[in-house]
């Protein structure tokens, strides 16, 4: 018996050329309050201490703790220390300065008393119960220490993340730019919304999809849209947008039947056309046009998104340096039964309920077209290439969408 080969790019090694095609963007320093959601492109070392100076954790008074060792005592109130002061009356054994949560301690004292503890009084006040030496007080440095890493290189900047380098007055963060993407949308037969909807005319989904997916994979996104069905059209719109961007992402006309403009427009300019052993998403392309890197992508919007998910996703976050370059996922068990085709991996549409067990239900059939399955999904439930039939019951690999 003779093997017979599979003709179609396997899922891998297409995968491996779409992230081999969007490099590593460039280390800039972006304003801190711009960095959410991105890395770290060096270590973060502390240029001041925190906190700077010793200051007071709550609302009290300033003493030394030998002198409310017995109480109640009263003390004389010598001086305010609000937030943000910058001097203070001398500190005298005996007496007492009111002082604000984050104000400087005064030298020579020792504590604060909470001013829950006290009569609050301002000209003299009244200690009923005593502190040890150090209560309510933050030590100079107690948290971070001057020259001390705080955030190695790689770390995923969140808020907490953010909120820490505000804190250590650094306005700007070094750290891999944001990819730029233009999402090209081609077909004479879309129309945008709210627009007639005429005979043979449908709504423009993928590139309103396919931006989102960009910026919530991270990157940046600019839509160009209604590009027409014809060649010359197709290369004055596109060339005179390229310049800039860092990825062009289109989706629809890739197939192998006529009026296919992207595949017409970029055979033989850089751009190679394959069709990958998957189910949605056979057709795809890549390769660089005008210098620019390309990924086609095919115009059913379920294949678009489900390509989207398993080759431009984690190429963009590799290019970012994000240490979370690939969806979470999981092992479950199928609550209905499946098929797929032979030599093709199938991407099937699921709802995951860890409650129940770890199950996964299908949502829809397998149609690329079945948008709003994919709407209400959670999850790709993958089937292997090597894989025509499931059980229900059977452990399958689930790939979160959220």
């Amino acid at each position: 018996m003779v093997a017979v080969s599979n003709p179609m790019t396997r899922v891998a090694d297409h995968r491996e050329r779409i992230a081999g095609l969007v490099g590593a963007m460039p280390v800039v320093p972006l304003p801190t309050a711009d960095c959410l959601g991105l890395a770290l492109a060096e270590d973060l070392v502390a240029p001041v201490a925190l906190p700077p100076f010793d200051n007071s954790a709550m609302d009290g008074y300033a003493v030394r703790a030998a002198d409310v060792a017995t109480t109640p005592v009263v003390l004389p109130v010598v001086d305010d220390i609000p937030a943000g002061s910058t001097s203070s009356t001398l500190f005298r054994p005996g007496t007492a300065q009111r002082i604000m949560t984050g104000a400087p301690l005064p030298a020579g004292a020792d504590a604060v008393v909470q001013v829950e503890w006290t009569d609050g009084g301002t000209s003299a006040v009244r200690v009923d119960r005593g502190v040890a030496a150090g209560a309510n007080v933050r030590r100079a440095a107690e948290d971070v220490a001057v020259g001390a890493t705080v955030l190695p290189s790689g770390t995923l900047l969140g808020p907490a993340q953010l909120g820490l380098a505000a804190a250590l007055g650094l306005g700007a963060l070094p750290v891999r730019r944001r990819p730029r993407v233009l999402v090209l949308s081609t077909g004479s037969e879309l129309v945008g919304p709210g627009e007639p909807l005429g005979p043979g005319r449908i709504y423009e989904s993928n590139g309103v999809m396919l931006a989102a997916a960009v910026r919530e994979a991270g990157g940046e996104a600019e839509l160009l849209r209604f590009v027409p069905d014809d060649v010359a059209a197709f290369h004055a719109a596109v060339g005179a947008r390229l310049a800039g961007f860092d990825l062009l992402l289109t989706s629809g006309g890739v197939s192998a039947g006529a009026y296919e403009v992207v595949k017409d427009a970029f055979t033989g300019r850089g751009v190679e056309f394959t069709r990958v052993a998957m189910q949605p998403g056979g057709p795809q392309g890549a390769g660089r046009y005008l210098g620019v890197p390309v990924a086609t992508l095919p115009g059913n919007p379920v294949s678009a998104h489900v390509s989207f998910e398993v080759f431009i996703r984690p190429a963009l976050r590799a290019a970012m340096g994000l240490p979370d370059v690939e969806r979470r996922t999981a092992r479950a068990r199928l609550s209905a039964p499946l098929t797929s085709p032979a030599g093709r991996t199938q991407f099937r549409r699921g709802r995951y309920d860890p409650a129940s067990g770890r199950v996964v239900t299908p949502v829809g059939g397998p149609g690329s077209h079945l948008l709003s399955a994919l709407a209400v999904s959670d999850c790709l439930i993958e089937v292997p290439e090597d894989v025509t039939e499931l059980a229900a019951g059977a452990e399958v690999t689930v790939r979160f969408l959220q």
